[in-house]
């Protein structure tokens, strides 16, 4: 269960890997350790018990998920079909009520799944994803290239009702790399660079970050992630992991 908290006095991050004998599964329910995903035909309940690391900081509550609609718009990412992305709900509300630390909110929200039948590592070296709200919905960037160094560039548009339609985004547009050397980019119309906003997670492998750019003639605050997949598979990163994401057999 990956929970990221921020802001001034309240970041927090857990990831608890759990063995097999610590999690349980149904079509309406996931429970992990002491965390579980209950799904009630309208709502994703999560209920958040874990720990976080490096500071062995508790983080509990609840995190309610509502779908304004569910797309049926899955996409393989790799020609073999080993790895599957889901834009489950890339128009959602979402209800936060945590008790540690003490925090309550509402407010847009998005839920997505991959879903793979082989090591991300082995069928991509790197990629970068984005969502932002538009004023007619959401638009979803995704790009990035695979172990065989050939690339894949997804662009969709999703309105109030969930429909997915393509769009053809402006040039790509570099973004300063992260702490770490990560390289960043994402994509804006031409003439009107993208900005870098903030910085949320900056790890050796992975950075989450808030951009600014332009898409259609819009200008649009999106949530990015870029994602080094030959960074984490190299033995120096895979060493650290334990320290950030603990392993419960």
């Amino acid at each position: 269960m990956n929970v990221g908290l921020y802001g001034p006095g309240v970041r927090r991050w857990t990831m608890t890997e759990r063995g097999r004998r610590h999690v349980s599964a149904a079509t309406d329910h996931f429970a992990i350790g002491p965390s579980a995903l209950q799904w009630d035909g309208r709502t994703l309940t999560i209920a958040i018990d874990e720990i976080g690391t490096p500071l062995p900081r508790r983080v509990r509550g609840t995190v309610r998920v509502t779908p304004q609609a569910i797309t049926d718009h899955v996409v393989t990412l790799n020609p073999e079909g080993h790895h599957r992305w889901w834009p489950i709900a890339p128009l959602a509300s979402v209800e936060v009520a945590l008790s540690e630390p003490d925090l309550c909110w509402s407010g847009p929200g998005y839920l997505d799944m991959n879903q793979g039948d082989a090591p991300l590592a082995d069928g991509f070296r790197s990629w970068h994803w984005s969502r932002a709200p538009t004023p007619d919905g959401a638009a979803v960037l995704y790009g990035g290239t695979r172990r065989d160094g050939s690339s894949f560039d997804l662009a969709w548009r999703f309105d109030g009702g969930g429909q997915a339609s393509a769009i053809q985004p402006g040039p790509t547009a570099p973004l300063p790399k992260s702490g770490w050397r990560i390289a960043r980019e994402t994509r804006s119309d031409r003439g009107r660079p993208a900005a870098l906003v903030e910085t949320l997670e900056d790890t050796p492998f992975y950075a989450r970050s808030v951009v600014r750019t332009s898409l259609g003639g819009e200008s649009v605050t999106a949530m990015h992630e870029s994602l080094s997949l030959d960074r984490f598979a190299s033995p120096v990163v895979q060493a650290m992991l334990p320290f950030r994401m603990p392993r419960r057999s």
